[in-house]
């Protein structure tokens, strides 16, 4: 984990949004405990009221939860939750721009799957 204090996102957010792709990419599995507050904030040196603030963030979502005394843990079906969450986040952020930038260059689907498609090419071809 790191955290870049000089962008203008808020740490407690930069911190939700670390151990949320932790959780995504099964560094931390469902049902497993994950660091304490107190754990991330020495590993940090942040206030641990901060990181307490973007943990709440991934409890508020049902992403992780609390087992009184023992910690906080990634709850079962986050990874689901996770990717659906993205999903949106990956239409809004990047397909609904495309497509309106698409428009303006007055550009057809036919044209535009045309595009993704090669993209995809491009992608197999750079693994190889």
């Amino acid at each position: 984990m790191h955290i870049n204090p000089n962008i203008e996102k808020p740490i407690f957010i930069q911190i939700a949004e670390q151990l949320e792709d932790s959780i995504f990419t099964g560094v931390f599995p469902e049902e497993t405990k994950i660091p304490s507050t107190n754990e991330i904030s020495a590993l940090l040196n942040i206030n641990p009221h901060t990181v307490l603030k973007g943990m709440n963030l991934l409890v508020d979502e049902e992403i992780i939860y609390k087992k009184r005394g023992l910690g906080m843990f990634v709850k079962e079906g986050a990874v689901e939750k996770i990717r659906r969450k993205r999903q949106g986040l990956f239409y809004n952020q990047y397909i609904a721009a495309m497509i309106a930038e698409a428009s303006k260059l007055k550009m057809t689907k036919e044209e535009i799957i045309a595009l993704v498609e090669r993209g995809y090419e491009d992608e197999r071809n750079s693994d190889q």
